[in-house]
């Protein structure tokens, strides 16, 4: 596919998201054909104002032409100014229509997206790519329908009044048309550098924001701005040199047309001089010739928005185009006993060349507590990962109540798995909106409040402010650690689904805290299946079953006090954990 076809296929997409908005864009369009017609009509109006007013002294034509004056500035006000609002209302609401299309495809990407993706890439996309889009919807098309249709009407004018002369300036075209050219690709090429190095800058800004504390606390600011200068001064490069190619688009095609407009302006003169031409005529056809420069200036430039929204046309629509998370289940469960069964099941990262999972096989009865150990990267929370269809086995196949994951549709599934992760995710919104969060905004105030208690939030909750109607933050950096713990525990109560994920549940707790809350982890635990991932090893010891992974394979399973009298890894984990210094 050549690069002209492609960069077609991508302007007429884009034009998609301007055809619901039709009306409007009419409306912009007949505002440009308006603007495009009285152009002409200024050079036209010259010539019976110098020939009648001023060198035949016409005393209607005196009166006349002032009025025409005003009255056809008045018209090309009014267009101008319906254009403009006519365009932007159309280019705001694309910009709209494509940010919230993204935001929904987005949330569709299976995780294995965010492995590879930056959250700094995905918001240059909203943000900076969105807006190059901007141009090239609205503003280029008008611009060439009025520029191209103001061109023919000046050109014809000029014929009207000579066509030799006309000619000769017709020879510029052809040069004009090679300098766009040779610099289109040039254009398109630093568009995309500069939008992959703001995703940079939006990369970098991010993590340095969320890890302020850690910058100052370990004196990291010099090495901060240091990374921050490398890519602002990387995007300032990309800037410079579009914008050199850009400019100098500008005064090549300037210089050209003023080469032609010396030469016609001499055959004029000439002409004017022997009476083949009269004053009026001299001075409308160089009025006209002038005029053209303005409309040919913008044709080129705008060949710049074109290749800035071309570029960022191709960075939105690869978004809108990646595939989303597979969901080829069919069936609907609604209530389940939790039954879980792994069978033979391998799982690999991508870009990874080892399994994160080794033949991993395990039966998990309703109602049963197991509880996964190892050391950190053993692979405990990937098998949390794989149950809620996060990710797909590499091989083998999970089982929920003998029925294979792959049939069940993927809403139905997570909403009978609740899930608590060391990794506490929180909004920037009320206390109630957190635990009573998507599925669960419609819970009874009474049922938030009970979940709350039992996840022993309800007193520090109760402190605040506005109580549950309290901001906390984004992030909930207004809470503690402890706290923003709480939280997550009762929002994963209010689910009150049939399995229960505890990824490090208790991690950020103190001692005292974490006893009380696995009392009431312990409460909620009772009929449900629940799977425990857990660094201290003290708050796994009433599970039903051990299972001891070590490098993506189980190599140890049964009760803590079994475990410890087999003297294997779990034993040792243990004496580690067990002599080490309590502070």
């Amino acid at each position: 596919m050549t690069k002209s076809v492609k960069d077609t296929q991508l302007y007429l997409r884009l034009l998609r998201y301007v055809i619901p908005y039709r009306q409007r864009f009419y409306v912009s369009i007949l505002s440009m054909l308006i603007l495009a017609a009285t152009d002409p009509a200024i050079p036209a109006l010259m010539k019976p104002m110098l020939d009648g007013a001023f060198i035949n002294k016409d005393p209607e034509l005196i009166y006349l032409i002032p009025v025409l004056f005003v009255g056809l500035f008045i018209i090309r006000g009014a267009a101008t100014y319906i254009n403009g609002m006519s365009l932007r209302w159309v280019a705001f609401t694309v910009m709209t229509d494509l940010r919230s299309e993204m935001f929904l495809r987005m949330l569709s990407f299976p995780s294995q997206y965010y492995d590879h993706h930056t959250g700094g890439m995905l918001m240059s996309k909203f943000t900076y790519d969105v807006i190059q889009i901007q141009q090239a919807a609205t503003n280029a098309v008008t611009t060439l329908i009025r520029d191209f249709l103001a061109i023919i009407g000046l050109i014809a004018w000029m014929f009207y009044i000579d066509w030799r002369l006309t000619l000769i300036a017709l020879i510029c075209a052809p040069f004009i048309v090679l300098i766009v050219l040779s610099i289109r690709n040039r254009l398109r090429k630093m568009s995309q550098k500069a939008q992959e190095s703001m995703a940079d800058i939006h990369h970098v800004l991010g993590e340095c924001i969320e890890g302020q504390k850690l910058v100052k606390l370990y004196g990291g600011q010099a090495q901060e701005i240091e990374r921050f200068n490398v890519v602002i001064r990387s995007n300032r490069r990309y800037m410079m040199k579009f914008a050199m190619a850009a400019i100098a688009t500008g005064p090549a095609v300037q210089l050209i047309s003023a080469i032609a407009l010396a030469v016609i302006i001499y055959i004029a003169a000439i002409q004017a001089s022997t009476g083949a031409l009269s004053i009026g005529e001299f001075v409308s056809f160089f009025g006209a010739m002038a005029m053209l420069l303005a409309p040919l200036k913008r044709l080129v430039s705008v060949n710049e928005h074109i290749q800035k929204g071309l570029a960022a046309c191709e960075s939105i629509f690869s978004l809108l185009d990646e595939q989303p998370e597979t969901d080829s289940g069919t069936r609907v469960i609604e209530h389940i006993k939790g039954d879980i069964e792994f069978r033979n099941v391998n799982f690999r990262y991508d870009g990874k060349e080892t399994d994160a999972l080794q033949n991993i096989s395990l039966h998990i009865s309703p109602g049963e507590t197991v509880a996964l150990v190892g050391s950190s990267g053993s692979g405990k929370t990937t098998v949390a990962n794989l149950l809620p269809g996060f990710y797909d086995v590499s091989n083998g196949e999970i089982l929920l109540d003998g029925i294979d994951l792959r049939e069940i549709t993927l809403a139905s599934l997570r909403a009978n798995i609740a899930l608590v992760s060391q990794e506490v995710v929180l909004f920037n919104d009320t206390v109630r909106n957190n635990i009573a969060y998507g599925a669960l905004h419609n819970s009874k105030d009474e049922d938030i409040i009970e979940a709350a208690r039992a996840a022993h939030a309800l007193e520090f909750i109760q402190e605040m402010p506005d109580g549950f109607e309290t901001i906390i933050g984004e992030k909930g950096m207004k809470l503690s650690g402890g706290q923003r713990q709480r939280l997550a525990i009762a929002r994963a109560i209010l689910k009150n689904a049939p399995i229960l994920i505890l990824d490090e549940a208790t991690s950020s707790l103190d001692r005292e805290s974490e006893r009380q809350i696995q009392s009431a982890l312990d409460r909620i635990k009772k009929g449900r299946t629940c799977i425990v991932i857990a660094h201290r090893l003290s708050t796994i010891e009433k599970a039903d079953r051990i299972l001891v992974i070590d490098r993506g394979r189980i190599v140890q399973t049964g009760k803590h006090s079994d475990l410890l009298k087999q003297d294997g890894v779990y034993a040792r984990l243990h004496r580690v954990q067990f002599t080490e210094p309590v502070n």
